[in-house]
């Protein structure tokens, strides 16, 4: 990890270590190349109140501390799940003004439920879907052992396939009209 250590404007305590030193802090390059994250993607964190700089230097570069690095791994995985940064802006701003723990621990865990289910039924739709894949690609692996001159419009119900299931959706959805 590329820490670089820059003077701070101010110091505050909890940017402080034991010894009363700055904790290492990240320039907005060096955490974008830590997370994957373009410098814009960072600055449209900030701007949407979902990721605060630390601190900033005497040349005013926003620094940001190891917590930055989590935030916006925990961005990333909430947009791997689908949220938008609308949606992860509306559940932060929801998060900070419940005020209680444990109510905020129950709406985050609904949140949660819900896009567990729909994933769950989003598994189910794969599945099928690779089902009808796999089953399309055995279909069609005997295609080619057709006649070249065979026009495609006889290829409604096909006589010549070794398969005796019926053309896959996949596959028969070709002639449907």
């Amino acid at each position: 990890m590329s820490n670089i250590r820059l003077p701070l404007l101010e110091s505050s305590p909890e940017l402080e270590g034991p010894s009363g030193d700055d904790r290492a802090l990240m320039q907005v390059g060096d955490l974008a190349r830590e997370t994957g994250k373009t410098v814009r993607a960072i600055h449209l964190y900030e701007e949407l109140n979902l990721l605060r700089p630390a601190a900033r230097s005497k040349g005013r570069y926003r620094l940001y501390g190891t917590e930055a690095l989590l935030r916006i791994r925990w961005i990333s995985r909430l947009q791997d799940m689908g949220f938008s940064l609308s949606d992860i802006q509306a559940c932060v701003r929801e998060w900070e003004q419940l005020g209680s723990a444990p109510r905020a621990m129950v709406r985050m865990r609904a949140v949660y439920q819900r896009k567990l289910e729909e994933t769950r039924l989003q598994k189910e739709k794969l599945a099928q879907l690779e089902h009808e894949l796999t089953a399309s690609l055995k279909y069609l692996d005997t295609c080619d052992e057709c006649d070249p001159a065979r026009l495609l419009s006889a290829c409604t119900g096909c006589d010549r396939h070794e398969c005796d299931d019926r053309a896959p959706e996949l596959v028969s959805g070709f002639h449907a009209q």
